[in-house]
């Protein structure tokens, strides 16, 4: 007598339906400007309006020295906190995203870093400011996974490139245009800054809410017999990122370029200053940066768009530590431009691929958490920098320093030539 053949346990699956925008008459939404989605467009341009708006970044330590009679200590610890609401506003962002969607994040997003932002104009203690600083950067930071996330719905893979070098460059335009009206505003009236900076965030909220379908897939289960036990659904939890062996190795190669390029933040100009360099022309050499991103990254966009993304990400890295280690022999305002337009060329290509390649592995129900890992690895990056940066000059040296950032930089290109296109090749062959 035969026995009867096990049972073979069964599962859900997802399946990915991808989400088109629709006009009212059901019709797929045309394209706009250089082949991208016209919804692509809206969110471009909210993204631009909410940092001409932002001139109150630019200028929060004098504000905060100035106006509110915080030391410079002081200062430093409630940038750092805004700093720390911003990273961990990255995984958790980037969670809802996948969760309760795109728009929905979008909107809360912009509507509590409005309202916060004319509370901190407000706040008269020290207390109140260190309240509020990490939950502006909180919610300031909430929205990105959520944006770059609906921009891999939107853009097909071939595009991604250039969408998101087209979105990155919106936000250094924004950043410049923010830096210069803020000094002119800030002459006046400080308090201007913040209204200006809540109405613009406000804005970008309406445009989402008018123009902005939710573009997050659907997703649907099917059954399917695996030879295991059905395990607990992760694909929207916060661990989803971390338990990818690809995007870890993408996170752990990234995040020593991160650090480098971060020591820009305090270590760079501190070094500047050391060589004799004036405060009013170091801030001209730091603008130098703004620059190189609003010029070249149009220009670049074509040529990276046709390398591979492990080929791009060693550029980006390979540039950012020769400018780097360029700092160790500088010393006139030249030799320094000259190094600050080298890692900038470097930024424009990590920068411009990273977003790109994590909306690549990332499934497409996962792509806000993978976004929101990447965040919080450049979250991550811009806490520790300043004062380890602080603690190498001090300790080590400025040679020791730059030429650190030089060999950790060129060591990660290595790795993305090897490691990262081997895991890439692996992960297409099994898909």
């Amino acid at each position: 007598m035969s026995q009867p053949r096990p049972t073979t346990p069964l599962r859900a699956e997802p399946i990915i339906l991808t989400a088109v925008p629709m006009d009212r008459s059901g019709r797929a939404r045309a394209l706009g400007w250089l082949g991208l989605p016209t919804v692509y467009w809206f969110l471009w341009a909210g993204v631009l309006l909410n940092r001409l708006g932002g001139s109150v970044f630019c200028l929060l330590a004098v504000y905060l020295t100035g106006r509110r009679d915080l030391s410079p200590a002081e200062a430093g610890w409630v940038i750092s906190l805004f700093a720390a609401g911003g990273m961990m506003a990255g995984p958790i962002g980037g969670v809802l995203a996948d969760r309760v969607g795109r728009r929905a994040t979008l909107l809360a997003g912009t509507a509590g870093a409005g309202v916060l932002m004319l509370a901190l104009g407000g706040a008269r203690t020290t207390g109140g400011i260190v309240l509020l600083a990490p939950l502006l950067g909180f919610f300031t930071d909430v929205t990105r996974p959520a944006m770059q996330a609906a921009v891999a719905d939107l853009v097909p893979a071939v595009q991604r490139v250039r969408a998101y070098g087209l979105l990155y460059w919106a936000v250094n335009l924004g950043y410049a245009g923010s830096a210069a009206l803020g000094g002119v505003l800030a002459a006046r009236s400080f308090t201007s800054l913040f209204v200006i900076d809540a109405l613009t965030t406000v804005a970008y909220g309406l445009i989402v809410y008018l123009r902005v379908p939710e573009t997050r897939p659907a997703v649907t289960a099917r059954a399917v017999p695996v030879p295991y036990p059905a395990s607990a659904s992760t694909s929207t939890s916060f661990l989803a990122p971390f338990r990818d062996g690809a995007m870890l190795t993408l996170l752990a190669i990234q995040l020593p370029v991160f650090l480098a390029f971060t020591q820009m933040l305090a270590a760079l100009p501190l070094d500047m200053r050391a060589h004799g360099i004036p405060t009013d022309r170091v801030g001209v050499l730091l603008g130098i940066n703004g620059v190189v991103i609003v010029v070249g990254q149009p220009l670049a966009v074509r040529p990276l768009e046709r390398l591979p993304h492990a080929i791009r990400l060693a550029i980006g890295a390979a540039l950012t530590g020769v400018g780097l280690g360029a700092v160790a022999l500088a010393a006139g305002p030249c030799s320094y431009a000259a190094a600050i337009a080298l890692f900038t060329c470097g930024e424009i290509a990590f920068s411009t691929g990273g977003p790109a390649l994590i909306a690549e592995l990332a499934p497409a129900d996962r792509r806000g958490a993978y976004q929101g890992a990447y965040h919080l690895a450049w979250g991550l990056a811009s806490m520790a920098a300043p004062p380890a940066g602080a603690f190498a000059l001090a300790h080590a040296g400025s040679r020791a320093l730059w030429l650190g950032c030089l060999a950790v930089s060129l060591i990660a290109a290595i790795l993305h030539l090897r490691v990262t296109a081997r895991r890439l090749r692996h992960r297409r062959a099994t898909s």
